[in-house]
C-alpha cells in the first residue's frame, strides 16, 4: 500500500479535521472569536478570509504560560532571523499542541501560500517530516502582537516560514526562508521525479538555453557557495563582484524571460509576500541582477543545471538541487 502522502493526496491530520465542527463565523469577528475545531473545508474559508498576521494573534492568545515559556521572545533575539535547511527553532513541536493550536497553526501556514500551491507545499512538508508529518514542525513567536514589532516563524524539515504583518522594515517574508524536497530519497536522480520544485530549475534553465555562446560562458561557473546557515543568505550589498551573468547584459526577450522565471519562482507564495519581494527587487535594479550556473554540480551529466541562483546587491536565491532540492531566500532593502 503507498503511504506517501504527496501520492496518496491525503494524511490522518486532514482527515482528523474533516472531523472538527466549522468555527461558525465570519469576516473580521472570525478572526475575532473564540477558537474551536475547525474542518479542513473550514480552515480553506478561515484562510482565504482572514490575514495569517491575524490568526497568528489569535494563536498568541491562546498560548498558555507553559507554552508562552518555551516558544515567545522578545523581537530582538537573535533566533528571529535564523535560517536553515533541516532545523527547528524551538524544542516545543507542533504536536504537542492542543487540536485548536494545530488548527490555527495550520491555517497560518496555508496563509502563507498561494491558493494554487497550497495543497503541494503542504504535502511535501508532510511527506519531508516523515511519520510525525506537520507534527513535527515548530513555531517560534517574537515580540507582542499589536506592538509593530511581532513575528511568527514556523520550522522543520525543508521549511523555513515567516508571517511578520510588515513588522521587518525592508524584508521579504520577514526575513530570509527556506524550501525544499527529498521526494524520491536523498539522493535524487537527474529527473528529480515528483520533486515538487524541480519545475523551477527547469524554468531557470530555459534562460540558460535562451544564452548565446558568449554569455554562457560567464553564466556557467565551476561549484556554487555551499550551503552554511546564515551565511548562505549572506548579502553582497554590490552591484560587482556576484557570480554570472549579469541581467543587464542581457536582450530585451532574455530579460522578460528572467522576469517570467522570477514571477514562477514567487508562485507558492501569498500575494502580499511576492508584491514585496518584486518592489525590492526593482528597487535594488533588475539590471543588477546575476544569474549563475553551476557546471561540476550537475546530476547525471545532462546539462540541466541542477544548481544555479539569481542574485543581486540586496537579495539571494540559491537553488541546490543536489542531491536534491534545497532552495535559500533572501530579498532586502538594502544588504
Amino acid at each position: 500500500m503507498n503511504t506517501n502522502p504527496l501520492l496518496t493526496g491525503h494524511d490522518c491530520t486532514c482527515s482528523e479535521l474533516t472531523r472538527r465542527n466549522f468555527l461558525r463565523a465570519t469576516g473580521a469577528g472570525l478572526a475575532a472569536a473564540a477558537v474551536a475545531p475547525m474542518a479542513a473545508s473550514a480552515l480553506d474559508i478561515v484562510t482565504k478570509v482572514v490575514p495569517a498576521e491575524t490568526l497568528v494573534t489569535t494563536l498568541h492568545k491562546t498560548l498558555n504560560e507553559k507554552q508562552r515559556a518555551a516558544i515567545c521572545f522578545p523581537f530582538d533575539h537573535a533566533l528571529r532571523s535564523k535560517v536553515d535547511n533541516n532545523w527547528h527553532i524551538t524544542k516545543s513541536a507542533v504536536a504537542d499542541m492542543t487540536d485548536d493550536q494545530r488548527d490555527l497553526v495550520k491555517a497560518i501556514f496555508d496563509g502563507l501560500h498561494s491558493p494554487e500551491y497550497r495543497e503541494t507545499v503542504y504535502k511535501q512538508v508532510m511527506h519531508d517530516a516523515g511519520k510525525a508529518g506537520f507534527g513535527d514542525s515548530s513555531v517560534a513567536f517574537f515580540g507582542e502582537p499589536g506592538s509593530g514589532k511581532f513575528e511568527f516563524v514556523f520550522t522543520g524539515r525543508h521549511c523555513t516560514r515567516r508571517c511578520d504583518g510588515d513588522s521587518v522594515a525592508g524584508a521579504a517574508f520577514g526575513g530570509p526562508i527556506f524550501y525544499g524536497h527529498a521526494a524520491a530519497g536523498f539522493n535524487e536522480k537527474a529527473d528529480h521525479a515528483g520533486n515538487v520544485y524541480w519545475y523551477q530549475a527547469k524554468r531557470a534553465n530555459e534562460v540558460f538555453q535562451a544564452l548565446d555562446g558568449k554569455q554562457r560562458k560567464v553564466a556557467l561557473l565551476g561549484e556554487s557557495r555551499g550551503e552554511n546557515g546564515n551565511d548562505t543568505v549572506k548579502l553582497k550589498g554590490k552591484t560587482t563582484g556576484i557570480d554570472g551573468l549579469r541581467v543587464g547584459e542581457m536582450t530585451a526577450d532574455q530579460k522578460g524571460l528572467v522576469r517570467k522565471v522570477l514571477a514562477d519562482l514567487l508562485a507558492p507564495f501569498r500575494k502580499v509576500d511576492t508584491d514585496e519581494a518584486m518592489k525590492l527587487i526593482e528597487k535594488n535594479g533588475f539590471d543588477n541582477l546575476h544569474m549563475a550556473f553551476y557546471q561540476k554540480e550537475n546530476i547525471g551529466e545532462d546539462e540541466t543545471w541542477d544548481v544555479w541562483q539569481i542574485e543581486g546587491p540586496a537579495m539571494v536565491w540559491y537553488f541546490r538541487g543536489k542531491p536534491h532540492v534545497h532552495t535559500w531566500v533572501h530579498i532586502r532593502e538594502s544588504a
